[in-house]
């Protein structure tokens, strides 16, 4: 039986192996974590821009946001360019 469209993409997000950028997000509030991104962006960040798109999510969390947008470099990460 062939997988629906829904069900590759869902396999593919998993090998993905996403996780919070910081260690201890896990155990905090929904509120005071940081960015779920998979484990190549995360190694690939700088310690800044982890910071920095922590920052950012905690931010927009704060405002009521369910999701707050990636900066230019992560977004190319994420695309894998």
């Amino acid at each position: 039986m062939a997988l629906k469209a829904s069900q590759k993409s869902l396999q593919k997000w998993t090998k993905q192996k996403w996780d919070y950028l910081s260690k201890g997000d896990k155990g905090k509030p929904k509120s005071k974590r940081g960015r779920y991104l998979p484990k190549s962006v995360r190694e690939s960040l700088t310690p800044a821009q982890k910071a920095y798109e922590n920052r950012k999510k905690r931010r927009a969390t704060k405002a009521g946001k369910q999701r707050a947008s990636y900066s230019k470099s992560v977004r190319r990460k994420m695309r894998g360019k």
